[in-house]
């Protein structure tokens, strides 16, 4: 199939036979690497254009991925919702869904009507990516503050619904929270409903070792955003960016094998996002302003980190590429990372 990448060229749909025969088939069913949407931005951009779209459950089973996170919530006709259950059945792959968190007491009901038809489908849990990128985001401490107390809100009115349905909810450590910060929150919740998605770099973001982070966090971790990480020296700060699996600086054996020895079922969704390096500037008095306190040790650690794993290739980039060019790129990037996923990581 063949449909149009913006207004210019033609691209195909799925991936070339010879593309797809380097992925390695997975065995391993509902343990197998899994993908989230912003993996495959272009490919959903491009989808969006499709007449018909592509059912991603099915692309995503074409790769040999095991599962899949989803935009938004699952279907809640009856028929729609039995035959997404027969196929992720008869795939073994399991679903996560992103459900709005209710804002307040009258958002409940279209929540709880979600979250039931999430168990009908069988998803495996839901997935929350609450909050921006906090040293962009805020001006003030203060306002970093109410928008913490806000999202505490958020998931205090969801968690009796989702206890009385026995569903899982993953909150991403999103560039909002440092792991210390979300750690004493889970603490404090205390539910075995609400727990942790890890994202394996969003922390380096805040001058975190990612294994701090993961140690920080572990007890609550149920599902994990799989990803690389580079890094590059700028004027202001660092530059960070995904890379294919392999060529970042992330221990992601010591990762993977730590998550395995908590859960052997743990689940894993890739998200190599193809994009331009993102800023971290903590040269700036901006980026401060929302943190109170940083151990020195920590911030010794992410220079540390600069210093001696310099970026072997130049961080992908993708403006001023055109469409086709990002979708083959970001093609080429997730490709390299499922190989390196099933050769050396056992997903």
């Amino acid at each position: 199939m063949l449909f149009a990448v913006g207004s210019a060229s033609a691209v195909s749909w799925p991936l070339s036979s010879t593309a797809a025969a380097a992925v390695v088939p997975n065995p391993q069913g509902k343990r197998g690497l899994g993908a989230t949407p912003t993996a495959f931005g272009a490919r959903n951009r491009a989808n969006a254009q499709a007449t018909p779209p592509v059912d991603f459950i099915d692309y995503y089973h074409s790769l040999g991925l095991g599962g899949a996170e989803l935009m938004g919530g699952p279907p809640t006709d009856p028929e729609a919702v039995r035959k997404l259950r027969d196929k992720l059945q008869s795939y073994d792959m399991h679903v996560i869904y992103n459900v709005r968190l209710p804002n307040q007491e009258s958002d409940l009901p279209a929540y709880e009507a979600a979250v039931r038809a999430a168990v009908e489908v069988g998803a495996y849990g839901l997935h929350a990516a609450m909050t921006g990128r906090r040293y962009e985001t805020f001006n003030t401490l203060e306002d970093y503050q109410k928008s913490f107390q806000q999202n505490q809100r958020q998931v205090a009115l969801a968690e009796p619904v989702l206890r009385k349905h026995k569903v899982r909810l993953g909150i991403e450590n999103h560039k909002g929270w440092s792991a210390v910060e979300q750690a004493a929150w889970m603490k404090r919740l205390s539910s075995e409903y609400v727990g942790v998605t890890l994202d394996f770099g969003n922390n380096v973001s805040f001058c975190e070792d990612p294994m701090f982070t993961l140690e920080t966090l572990q007890p609550w971790i149920f599902a994990c955003h799989l990803k690389d990480m580079a890094v590059a020296p700028y004027q202001d700060g660092f530059l960070l960016s995904e890379v294919p699996c392999g060529e970042g600086f992330l221990d992601l054996k010591k990762m993977v094998q730590t998550l395995r020895q908590k859960d052997p079922n743990m689940v894993f969704d890739l998200e190599m996002i193809t994009r331009d390096p993102l800023k971290i500037p903590i040269y700036t008095d901006k980026y401060w302003v929302t943190f109170q306190d940083m151990p020195a040790r920590q911030l010794a650690r992410i220079m540390e980190i600069l210093e001696k794993n310099p970026s072997r290739k130049p961080l992908p980039k993708t403006s001023g590429l055109s469409p086709a060019e990002q979708l083959k790129l970001e093609d080429e990037y997730n490709l390299a990372c499922l190989r390196y996923a099933r050769e050396n990581l056992g997903l």
